[in-house]
């Protein structure tokens, strides 16, 4: 029987929604401004998925909200190998790792983004593949399941010996460039994970080519049409270089990777967490949406801007969604996908699985949606 490693970084993911673009270091702060902790939910979610498979393992975990509580509420019995206080810290995960080691597991199962990947690589290296339930803000490493739902189909293949171990990427980006509008991504170590293509994410690609320039030029002048033909909607912009772009031709200080709001002709919002994003929204009768997805991921919603929760989405017409993207990231980007962390308005937003994507002045293509 298959043993498998399971842990919690139960702060995850707290700093997306209020605009800390991380919680490293700021999980005081992130709680201060009212932020909940959501990896437990997301672990939760990937335990009912798997039980519903109805596969064998035999389970060793950590004390409390670092996994233990979870899988007892899920019915699975457990072995408690780390005892950690409350609040957990890095170095917690670092010692759930050895202990997983001393046990011999054939996987670590770990719900966080990529500062408990890194923590984890950093004591196995490639001796033991691990897979990651997505919960952090920033996760661009390839060892994260798409969704948790999909993250039990994963842990399920490799527990059956349908899916084989493959190395990846175990990327990191500096946090306090991240909140200072620098994107520094770099690769910090290499692992081995389950891998299926349509179940585990790739690593964050940056596409550009030479003529990107002068695509990002025709999309911004499109969207700046669209702009001062409803002087009063609001239009919120996402995070990216894409939308970075629009935000400097319509006159913005737009930030790179925070999220932003024009209306009437000038800049009502610059980095907005998600309670600015709802005040702001209140003031509108009508609001759309400006996002452009991440290359080679195709996250349009749910990785690096939480900002953007389901509460903010469904006070926003599906057709009031405009995605934009350059005709090279959209190229070696396959499929899109929404994880807002609410299955049904995932769905919705999906729709038939095809949606419109601006890739020029006037011209949009449509792109395939992965529907979870």
């Amino acid at each position: 029987m298959a043993k498998v490693g399971f842990l919690v970084n139960p702060i995850a993911g707290m700093g997306g929604k209020v605009g800390l673009k991380g919680t490293d270091g700021k999980a005081v702060e992130a709680a201060s401004l009212g932020a909940k902790p959501i990896a437990g939910e997301h672990a939760a979610v990937m335990l009912a998925e798997f039980a519903k498979l109805r596969i064998e393992a035999e389970w060793v975990t950590c004390s409390g909200k670092m996994g233990g509580e979870y899988l007892e509420a899920a019915g699975i019995q457990c072995m408690v190998v780390h005892k950690a206080p409350a609040p957990s810290r890095p170095e917690d995960t670092v010692a759930a790792a050895r202990a997983f080691l001393k046990e011999k597991v054939d996987l670590i199962l770990f719900c966080g983004g990529d500062g408990t990947a890194r923590d984890i690589c950093s004591v196995v290296k490639r001796k033991i593949p691990m897979l990651g339930i997505p919960s952090g803000v920033k996760m661009h490493s390839s060892v994260f399941g798409v969704t948790p739902a999909k993250t039990a189909e994963v842990l399920a293949g490799f527990i059956s010996g349908e899916l084989k171990p493959a190395e990846a990427e175990i990327m990191d980006l500096d946090e306090e460039k991240y909140r200072n509008g620098e994107w520094v991504v770099r690769l910090y170590d290499s692992a081995l994970t389950p891998f299926e293509s349509t179940l585990v994410q790739t690593s964050k690609m940056m596409v550009t080519e030479a003529s990107d320039a002068d695509v990002l030029g025709e999309i911004a002048e499109y969207i700046g049409e669209l702009v001062s033909e409803e002087p009063e909607t609001l239009f919120i912009l996402g995070p990216g270089g894409t939308t970075e772009a629009i935000g400097k031709a319509l006159g913005m200080e737009k930030t790179l990777l925070g999220i932003d709001a024009y209306a009437g002709g000038s800049q009502v919002g610059k980095d907005l967490n998600e309670v600015a994003i709802l005040k702001l929204c209140d003031k509108y009768n009508k609001i759309k949406l400006i996002l452009s997805p991440i290359g080679s991921q195709g996250f349009v919603l749910g990785r690096g801007n939480l900002q953007l929760s389901p509460s903010v989405i469904r006070k926003i017409r599906r057709n009031d969604i405009l995605i934009v993207s350059t005709p090279a990231k959209l190229a070696k980007t396959p499929v899109l996908r929404f994880d807002t962390g609410d299955v049904t308005l995932d769905t919705e937003l999906a729709g038939r699985g095809w949606i419109s994507v601006v890739i020029s002045y006037r011209t949009s293509r449509l792109a395939k949606v992965q529907i979870n």
